[in-house]
């Protein structure tokens, strides 16, 4: 089943109003092992921690917005959640994302101090001996 068909059998309005129950259980699961099982260990933690913690909270219009979220790319979503990358409009006012994206801020701040972090927009990826001083040949992975 494509990402379309899922969008469009699974959030069908009966579901959402939840007058099929065990749908909704089911549709409630597919989106947690949605969350929990995305391929990047990163997002897997990220998004599948967030959604156990709030799947069960969440009103029609939060479970839509929730699997807008997981369907972006995995390399583009980890960047806008970490702020290595502006996230561009759709997905910055996607009130899901933008919980989800304020809970991995918030942890950031609270376990790792600035100086271990890029800058904001920068990635995080850097090469060993990027602090090397000038003048010195450079070698490595630049």
């Amino acid at each position: 089943m494509n990402r379309e068909e899922f969008s469009r059998r699974e959030l069908s309005t009966e579901v959402l109003k939840g007058t099929v129950d065990e749908e909704r259980r089911q549709l409630l699961n597919r989106i947690l092992y949605r969350s929990k099982q995305r391929g990047y260990l990163e997002l897997d933690l990220l998004l599948g921690k967030w959604a156990q913690e709030n799947i069960n909270n969440l009103d029609d219009i939060h479970l839509r917005a929730l699997v807008e979220v997981l369907e972006e790319e995995n390399p583009d979503l980890l960047k806008w959640l970490t702020g290595q990358d502006q996230a561009p409009e759709h997905i910055a006012s996607n009130p899901v994302f933008s919980a989800i994206h304020m809970k991995v801020a918030e942890s950031l701040e609270e376990h790792s101090s600035a100086e271990t972090r890029a800058k904001p927009g920068y990635p995080w990826v850097r090469g060993w001996d990027d602090n090397q001083k000038s003048g010195t040949p450079k070698i490595g992975n630049q």
